[in-house]
């Protein structure tokens, strides 16, 4: 199945699940964090919205990605999605929602190095 008929919410889903399995390899492997709260507490600061629509601010700046990746990720982030409570911030959502889907995307068009490319980018940048 082609990703770009896949509904952009769905390889959002995807792409959210996909990248938190590199950020908790990261925290484990590479911070060498060990216990599941200190884990969690941490996770938050790579997997949250905020993180995501930061870095895809800082992305879209410094053109770490390409044309085709910025139309999935617009295409991610133009998506319907429902308000979940009111502390809900709609914009960053979405923007998360691009990321997440521009993840999905990627993997199941089986490109892991890419990704691995971007998440280097995201990890300089949360670390910073």
């Amino acid at each position: 199945m082609k990703p770009e008929f896949i509904n952009p919410l769905t390889l959002a889903y995807l792409g959210d699940a996909v990248f938190e399995v590199y950020v908790r390899e990261y925290l484990i492997v590479e911070k060498n964090i060990l216990k599941p709260d200190p884990l969690a507490k941490e996770a938050i600061n790579y997997v949250s919205a905020k993180a995501h629509a930061s870095f895809m601010h800082e992305a879209l700046a410094n053109n770490l990605l390409s044309e085709e990746e910025i139309a999935i990720y617009k295409r991610g982030r133009n998506a319907k999605v429902k308000r979940h409570n009111k502390n809900f911030n709609v914009l960053e959502h979405n923007q998360s929602s691009g990321f997440e889907c521009l993840i999905g995307h990627l993997y199941l068009e089986g490109k892991q190095e890419r990704i691995q490319e971007i998440f280097e980018y995201f990890k300089e940048f949360v670390d910073k």
